[in-house]
């Protein structure tokens, strides 16, 4: 566990990055701290290795005044990752994953081995090991500072804004897969961000710091959406809070009924004849995945085939958040989220009053999230 007890941070021309700051990061959790330009965060995330020395309080780990402890016996013991990983550029991506085992006096074999080992776990081929980080992409640099933040397995993680120089689509991917590694390793994390919905998807816990670094509130990713502290809270996580808290609603009682359906490649009469009226077909490919919808109403249409198909858009499983059969049911030509089982082949379709009814029943928007 990380506690910060009473922590100022006070520069020479009187400048407070940090007033009065207490909290705690449970041990194996993911605390986050988020909050505009100027709350702290970063300044905070940096007192707790050293690397910015706090003016008053103390910073404790697992019971332990990081005063107390040499700033680089601590820092060895610590993970860091910074924006676009930090990587040495002269040093191959192996070299740099040893960095830290070899200041601890791991041998080369043991610490070339950990290296691959790493690689591997963060999603990357042994060929990269070879390469030197102008070789890789955002992506990629930033899962090698991942790797050696953790080569040394330390039981703590700071990580500042690592996701935030990357591209939308590649961050959510990096952020996936860094909570499937958190699920394996369980390691004690303090997570710095400046976007609220990373905060919400990654947060075990979630502390929002004012600008000067006090404390707005510290709490549970669903708690803060469904209850916030005060206006800047309300503010800040967004006027969307609503649609955000449905991530922590279960769609498994979420009501599914079935969709007329025609396999792909099949005939524009038979679609018709399903249809049964209604403008839209669910079209399922190989394995019943869902290929897109069909407008059978369409003139032009001569046949069944993925060219003249619409996207289903997001699917959802009984299992997932029910905001993605929400957004699934909006991202619909005609309303209807498609619901699909761990393998992605259909169940069954829920329409958005459907939703909005088990949302309510819920009471998701009324500040019940659980």
């Amino acid at each position: 566990m990380i506690e910060f007890d009473n922590v100022t941070k006070r520069y020479a021309d009187g400048t407070v990055a940090v007033d009065d700051l207490s909290i705690e990061a449970p041990q194996g959790k993911i605390t986050v701290l988020v909050g505009p330009s100027g709350c702290g965060k970063t300044t905070s995330l940096r007192m707790v290795n050293r690397s910015i020395e706090a003016t008053s309080g103390r910073i404790l780990v697992d019971g332990r005044d990081v005063q107390s402890v040499r700033a680089v016996e601590l820092r060895r013991g610590i993970g860091y990752v910074i924006q676009q990983g930090g990587l040495f550029p002269h040093q191959t991506v192996l070299d740099n994953i040893m960095t830290v085992p070899h200041l601890l006096g791991w041998s080369k074999k043991k610490s070339r081995e950990r290296a691959h080992e790493l690689l591997q776990r963060v999603g990357l081929p042994s060929s990269f090991a070879r390469r030197y980080p102008a070789q890789l992409s955002g992506g990629q640099q930033q899962r090698v500072g991942v790797a050696r933040a953790l080569a040394a397995d330390p039981p703590i993680m700071l990580m500042d804004e690592p996701f935030s120089a990357i591209d939308p689509i590649v961050r959510a991917g990096l952020q996936d897969e860094f909570l499937r590694l958190q699920e394996e390793l369980g390691k004690t994390i303090v997570f710095v961000t400046h976007d609220i919905d990373e905060a919400i998807k990654l947060g075990d816990y979630v502390a929002v710091l004012r600008v000067g670094g006090r404390l707005a509130q510290l709490a549970p990713p669903a708690e803060l959406l469904a209850q916030p502290a005060d206006e800047f809270v309300e503010d800040f996580v967004g006027r969307d809070r609503g649609y955000r808290a449905l991530q922590f609603v279960r769609a498994a009682e979420l009501p599914v009924h079935e969709a007329p359906t025609v396999g792909l490649g099949g005939s524009l009469a038979d679609a018709r004849a399903v249809a049964g009226g209604d403008q839209w077909v669910l079209v399922l490919g190989p394995e019943r995945r869902p290929a897109g919808w069909l407008d059978v109403t369409d003139p032009a249409i001569p046949s069944v085939d993925r060219s003249h198909l619409v996207s289903v858009g997001t699917t959802f499983t009984a299992e997932g958040p029910v905001r993605f059969a929400l957004d699934g049911a909006l991202s619909s030509p005609c309303g209807q989220a498609v619901c699909v089982d761990a393998e992605g082949a259909y169940v069954g379709v829920a329409g958005a009053t459907e939703i909005a009814r088990h949302v309510s029943s819920q009471g998701a928007l009324a500040g019940e999230t659980s």
